[in-house]
């Protein structure tokens, strides 16, 4: 990242180990608990996934970086218009206490890749809310979230 883009960067605790949180991520029957409708594949290096959202009536595809067990998940999709990388990262705190961090990079550091940065600060938020919610409580966040 240079000093012409600017990049998403969201952190939270999640009293869980670094291994429930990481498999919660990868394994798309556990991330359709509390963040997608469907996804088509368990995210490994290099596979490209789809992830879809019926509520949302969304698709989009997932191309897998690098997956490291219980330490790091990248991977590069076009979830707020334009392709960007994300990186997720696990850091061990002790006994079932993890911080997860999630960065997003590169938008154009105007005003459209300032309104598309900030919507995805949102999303990724929602996303710690609602995987915290679902790992320490079994509570699906989104459901009911989008009413039409």
């Amino acid at each position: 990242m240079d000093e012409n883009t600017i990049k998403v960067k969201v952190q939270m605790g999640i009293l869980k180990s670094v291994n429930e949180i990481f498999e919660a991520i990868v394994d798309p029957e556990k991330m359709n608990k509390y963040f997608i409708s469907t996804g088509s594949d368990r995210m490994e290096s290099g596979r490209t996934i789809v992830w879809t959202w019926e509520d949302y009536d969304a698709e989009h595809e997932i191309k897998v970086g690098k997956v490291e067990k219980d330490k790091t998940i990248s991977f590069e999709w076009d979830g707020s218009g334009v392709k960007c990388v994300v990186v997720i990262t696990l850091e061990s705190k002790g006994n079932d206490k993890t911080l997860v961090k999630i960065t997003e990079a590169d938008w154009p550091a105007d005003y459209k890749g300032a309104n598309r940065c900030m919507g995805q600060v949102e999303g990724w938020t929602h996303f710690l809310c609602c995987l915290k919610a679902y790992l320490e409580h079994g509570i699906n966040l989104r459901t009911g979230g989008v009413i039409k």
